[in-house]
């Protein structure tokens, strides 16, 4: 049998990423051993796949499919247990005169809240994901960590979104990286981990396919691009390079990673142009719930207002909508 970092089993990877992480030095050399991104032809391939249109039986499909993958989120210091209510209330409903509306798929809140969140949607399929490790900027020490982690699952959280060091991986300490990944899963249990990035600190699109492998080696369920706290958030050219990653790992492996870009992307032209990405670059597998999901907080009343214009045939304005 061959252990990896941390000393955990990897029975079920092939030999070849079994051995990547053998130890600090065989992760680096992986890690440095992958294919360059490159950056012009990542760049264009993004921008031209953003510009495809689609017809409008096709556009009510993809705003449906978009409403489904959101992540409904609040991540303010003024959060109350009253405005995670209201937003639960959104997330079943998102517009209640129109009942064949979709529900979203999680509820994204601090920790403390997480038990707010999980009260009001029972019963409701809706996930619960609580941020953790010291959101957003991860400067905080692994015990402190994991008693978010905790907290958070204790709450009945589903799902756990992380964010990795980004100052140890900038500095080349990959195995801290990862054992610490390896850590937060565990003390996850049931509920599914989302790996943070922050794309934006990490300089190059060779560094965002570096931790994106990282994430997918410790054990991330999904790799995420951003806090939404740091400009850039999310961006297509960083999405491309997450969904090739889960895609390579699926062709390696045989098993299905998901990908979450979150923060700046607020209109239904966005969420399209993001769908398209995920069919063109991972393959049409990924185009549901449980494999993309869309981190937002605006984009769901821009995706209700063109639902209704699509079904109505004219634009209803803003006050058609719950604001959040």
């Amino acid at each position: 049998m061959r252990t990896r970092l941390g000393g955990m089993a990897t029975a079920t990877l092939p030999a070849g990423l079994a051995d990547a992480i053998r130890d600090d030095a065989s992760l680096r050399r992986f890690l440095h051993g992958l294919p360059g991104v490159d950056q012009v032809g990542i760049e264009q391939r993004a921008a031209s796949l953003g510009t495809r249109s689609i017809k409008k039986a096709a556009k009510l499909w993809a705003i449906d499919t978009a409403i489904s993958m959101v992540d409904l989120t609040t991540l303010e210091g003024a959060d109350t247990h009253g405005k995670v209510r209201a937003l639960a209330a959104k997330a079943r409903r998102p517009d209640p005169e129109r009942p064949d509306t979709p529900p979203v798929a999680a509820v994204c809140v601090y920790p403390d809240l997480a038990a707010t969140a999980v009260e009001a949607l029972r019963g409701s399929g809706i996930g619960v994901a609580s941020v953790a490790t010291a959101f957003p900027s991860g400067r905080s020490g692994r015990d402190v960590k994991l008693a978010d982690v905790a907290l958070a699952v204790r709450s009945g959280a589903s799902e756990v979104d992380m964010v990795i060091d980004r100052g140890a991986f900038l500095e080349g300490r990959y195995g801290q990286v990862f054992e610490e990944i390896q850590a937060v899963k565990a003390a996850c249990g049931d509920a599914h981990l989302k790996v943070i990035l922050e794309t934006g600190e990490l300089g190059t699109y060779d560094n965002v396919r570096r931790a994106a492998w990282l994430a997918l080696l410790a054990g991330g369920d999904f790799v995420k691009t951003s806090t939404g706290k740091v400009s850039p958030a999310a961006t297509l050219p960083g999405t491309h390079v997450l969904l090739q990653a889960v895609r390579d790992w699926y062709t390696a492996t045989g098993e299905l990673r998901g990908v979450k870009p979150a923060g700046g992307i607020r209109t239904t032209k966005d969420a399209i142009r993001y769908l398209v990405a995920v069919h063109e670059v991972a393959g049409p597998e990924w185009l549901t719930p449980g494999l993309f999901r869309f981190g937002a907080s605006s984009l769901l009343n821009d995706l209700l207002l063109q639902r209704r214009t699509q079904l109505d045939g004219h634009y209803s304005g803003p006050d058609y909508v719950t604001q959040d």
